[in-house]
């Protein structure tokens, strides 16, 4: 059975490389990930069929021009091509799930270099002492400025708070092995936030620090916004503490409107006169305000379960340009176009 039969002692490995608008920095990426496979290759620390697995998700530059280019020049490298830009988190995962087949274990990370590539030879003995899933952890963020280290770390801190199991510092360069791709596989929300689920996968897990250098050349795929957004869908994905949150503050407000209304009747029955009524003024203003971002909040649950129930397929492989080594492997994953 192909979950029992896990190979750790000198495991196909393939590297997942999701690429967008990558040309600037391929080129590099390319030649260090060659080094390394070939390095452990070499060493009898991989086997030879392992690859190096690049995601064109959608580029509007020659990220993909560039990939077929590598495939074609070395069978080291392979590539697939989604119909359209679908994200990170889709990207990542259509490759994790094309390589799914192919190897003993797949580990992921990002183009820009940032990611130490020499950490790979730590998962890998965490992978051949026992470990299905190795996590990526920063070591520190000293290279990085307050406002990034104080929304990093209050990222991290914050899907905690809400009830999100997350590893902290730790992003989305991991291994996984085939029986940890399959447990993958049979989560099919349309709301991906891998981050969230792969704990969830449960398997014996561990831990390699590494240090994170800076974009070897480009422009970050993920500014603030994208972070605060993936922040969000994390939240909503995996947690239903909001809501939570909305009625014990919808209890606390009227316990208050009730306490101010006994406490206006008294003061008019004793002196005949209505007191407060800028503070009944801010209360109403309040309720509106608190009742609108509770119905906004309900409505981001409803609409992601609209999302989900429609089942419309995460991402579309328009074309794989990859030489597995294996007539096996080939048979399985073939050229045609395939969805997830």
């Amino acid at each position: 059975m192909e979950l029992e039969t896990l190979n750790r002692v000198r495991p196909v490995l393939y590297i997942v490389v999701p690429c967008y608008n990558e040309e600037e920095v391929l080129p590099e990426t390319a030649k260090r990930l060659r080094e390394k496979i070939r390095g452990l290759i070499s060493a009898g620390e991989v086997d030879g069929n392992s690859r190096v697995l690049f995601v064109n998700d959608g580029s509007r530059d020659r990220t993909w021009e560039m990939i077929e280019t590598l495939s074609r020049a070395d069978r080291l490298f392979g590539g697939v091509k989604l119909s359209r830009n679908r994200g990170h988190q889709n990207a990542l995962l259509a490759g994790l799930m094309t390589a799914k087949g192919l190897c003993d274990c797949a580990i992921s990370m990002d183009a820009d270099l940032q990611d130490d590539i020499g950490a790979v030879d730590g998962m890998l003995r965490e992978y051949k002492n026992g470990s299905d899933i190795v996590y990526g952890v920063r070591s520190s963020r000293e290279t990085d400025t307050f406002f990034k280290r104080f929304t990093a770390e209050g990222f991290y801190k914050l899907l905690r708070a809400m009830g999100v199991e997350v590893v902290f510092n730790h992003a989305d360069y991991r291994l996984m092995s085939r029986r940890a791709l399959a447990g993958l596989a049979s989560y099919r929300e349309v709301n991906l936030f891998l981050r969230g689920i792969v704990p969830q996968i449960g398997y014996k897990s561990s831990t390699v620090a590494y240090a994170r250098a800076e974009r070897f050349t480009g422009e970050s795929k993920y500014p603030l916004k994208k972070m605060l957004a993936l922040a969000w869908d994390g939240i909503t994905s995996f947690s239903v503490k909001p809501v939570g949150l909305l009625l014990a503050f919808g209890i606390l407000l009227t316990a208050g409107a009730a306490a101010s209304g006994i406490i206006c009747l008294v003061v008019h029955l004793a002196t005949g006169a209505l007191t407060g009524v800028s503070a009944v003024l801010v209360s109403i203003w309040l309720a509106c305000g608190l009742i609108l971002s509770g119905l906004g909040l309900v409505g981001e649950y409803i609409g992601k379960i609209y999302g989900e129930v429609k089942d419309r397929p995460r991402y579309i492989v328009e074309a794989v340009t990859l030489d597995p080594g294996k007539k096996e492997a080939e048979e399985e994953n073939g050229d045609g176009i395939h969805a997830g």
